[in-house]
């Protein structure tokens, strides 16, 4: 049984929320007012909220506001359709219109060595559909943000880049690994380095990398993968300035990570102490893009203390990319026991992990021995972390670890197993995908039957959980970026196993993705494992298209595996 099972109902009755909140712009403030009032005027089913907080002001904001508040208003604040829609046409530019598109600098039609193990036409064609999709994701910041960024939402980067696709229309973080590995298979070097360069840019500009470029993202993070991303670039290229232009990046972000509202101590059985890491978002309100939506989950919650951790943890959950799932639910039926800042995630500490050893061999090429072996040494200590608090023996699994409630930073807390959730998610895998532990042959042997024996393999790859929610992080979803740690670590090992199982995932999640695509004309941000070819639902958006990640992992996995001619590609 879950620890979260034994906890109390409200996580938020005790203690004030103390913690930091970065301020946002007067500009999000008011957009959020306009966000509201569609909520107010639109049908649910017709409302994307994030679509109203990424208008661009037409004229100065003093203005606009004026204009808005001379509108008359229904006491429940709404607005006609008529006008509301006649304001925002006359006031603002659409959503969108603050990025331009420009063609790849390294983009061709079909690059020299692409994909050589498929050998099959059908997928080669389709493959090279969705290489030629990396044409409708590249955008500029158009010379609007840079001239006038107070009209904007849009934070102004220096060079082009990928975008997810639909309504995620800026960069954000962690999607960038992914798409950087497809870019990689589509020999666009240089494309995948001017994502770093924006990473880059906005980690100097605000001490970490934000969730995406957004005013109101300033507040948060995501998985940290920039190391990841440089080493893979490395990896193709040997750039040498790249890895001497990222490293004093790196060492900020690793800071940033291991600052206090981000580490908690855990005292083992042997008497030693761990410090790990988990997700706090600087924030305490309605998440912007999501306002309307928060304010109404909040509503339960009597007082401004429990609003105020609430939202906490809602940011928080952003910041872990895994926005929504019952992994961060003390009740899993109940929203709003959303508990994120109490969880020393598994995969969270894993990405660090990768980050010190990332840091560790970056250092080394750049003749910084000394940072080097302090982070081999930091590795070394994480891993000894990882057996004592996320390891479980019995269920041949690493699993997240629950805080006791009112827990402070500098304060170790003894470790206890019924604090491990022994719940199963996808992320109990993701340390699979770090060296230190797929070069450890018993292990992977273990954690694989572990897996198959699991629930979570399906038809049609890897489900997140095995919780049918209706939260998009939850069954019967499978996400790319899962598929891709988790096969990709398999592969790496040297069990034969292993790496079976690795080819039969990779296999299932392209059949899933090429019947989909056939099916429906382009690529999903996310996919119903347990229907080969169905796209997945569920979350607080609509599905969304495009898409960044997903086209990445495809490519890398037939780069990696291939398709032989005479395999049949359909679901079966």
């Amino acid at each position: 049984m879950a620890a979260a099972n034994h906890s109390p109902s409200s996580p938020y009755s005790c203690g004030k929320d103390s913690g930091p909140v970065i301020p946002t712009t007067s500009l999000v403030t008011f957009l959020e007012r306009i966000q509201e009032t569609a909520f107010q005027t639109y049908e649910r089913s017709k409302f994307d909220h994030k679509d109203f907080i990424d208008l661009s002001l037409k004229f100065d904001l003093s203005t606009t506001v004026k204009a808005f508040d001379e509108i008359s208003k229904t006491e429940n604040g709404s607005v006609s359709t008529k006008d509301f829609e006649e304001f925002i046409g006359k006031w603002f530019k659409s959503a969108g219109e603050d990025l331009v598109y420009v063609e790849p600098m390294d983009f061709e039609t079909e690059p020299h060595g692409f994909l050589p193990k498929v050998e099959n036409p059908e997928v080669r064609a389709w493959a090279l559909e969705v290489h030629g999709l990396w044409k409708k994701l590249s955008r500029a910041v158009s010379s609007s943000v840079h001239d006038h960024p107070e009209l904007h939402t849009l934070l102004p980067l220096p060079v082009p880049g990928m975008i997810p696709g639909s309504r995620f229309r800026e960069v954000y973080y962690w999607d960038s690994y992914w798409v950087i590995r497809g870019l990689l298979a589509s020999k666009m070097h240089e494309t995948a380095k001017a994502i770093v360069t924006n990473l880059i840019s906005l980690l100097d500009t605000y001490g970490y990398v934000l969730n995406g470029a957004r005013a109101y993202y300033t507040n948060r993070s995501q998985p940290p993968l920039l190391s990841a991303m440089v080493y893979e670039i490395y990896n193709r290229t040997g750039d040498v300035d790249l890895v001497k232009k990222a490293l004093p990046a790196l060492l900020k972000e690793y800071q940033f990570w291991n600052s206090e509202i981000h580490t908690m101590i855990i005292h083992d059985a042997e008497n030693c102490n761990h410090s790990l890491n988990r997700y706090y978002a600087m924030w305490n309100k309605p998440r912007p893009e999501a306002s309307a939506i928060d304010k109404r989950f909040a509503s339960k919650f009597l007082n401004v203390n429990e609003k105020q951790k609430f939202y906490r943890e809602l940011a928080s959950t952003a910041e872990s990319g895994w926005d929504f799932s019952t992994r961060w639910m003390r009740n899993p039926s109940e929203f709003t026991s959303l508990s994120t800042t109490t969880i020393l995630p598994v995969d969270l500490n894993a990405f660090i992990l990768r980050m010190e050893l990332d840091i560790a061999f970056f250092a080394k090429i750049v003749g910084e021995d000394a940072i080097a072996e302090d982070f081999l040494t930091a590795s070394h200590t994480r891993k000894k972390a990882f057996n004592s608090v996320f390891w479980n023996e019995n269920m041949g699994q690493w699993v997240d670890y629950w805080l006791n409630y009112g827990a402070e930073p500098k304060e170790p807390q003894t470790w206890e197993a019924q604090n491990q959730n022994q719940n199963v998610f996808a992320s109990n895998f993701v340390p699979l995908w770090i060296d230190l532990f797929n070069s450890d042959t018993p292990l992977v042997e273990k954690v694989t039957r572990s897996l198959q024996s699991s629930g979570l393999l399906c038809a049609a790859g890897i489900a997140t959980s095995l919780t049918n929610s209706g939260h998009q992080w939850d069954f019967p979803n499978g996400w790319a970026p899962i598929q891709h740690m988790i096969v990709e670590g398999l592969w790496r090992s040297a069990s034969t196993e292993a790496r079976k199982v690795a080819r039969d995932i990779a296999e299932r999640w392209i059949r899933a993705n090429y019947v989909a695509y056939k099916k429906t004309g382009t690529m999903h941000e996310k996919y119903n494992v347990e229907k080969c070819g169905e796209y997945g639902a569920g979350g607080i958006y609509r599905p969304q298209t495009g898409f960044g990640w997903s086209n990445g992992v495809v490519l890398t996995f037939l780069e990696e595996f291939g398709w032989p001619k005479d395999q049949n590609i359909d679901c079966n």
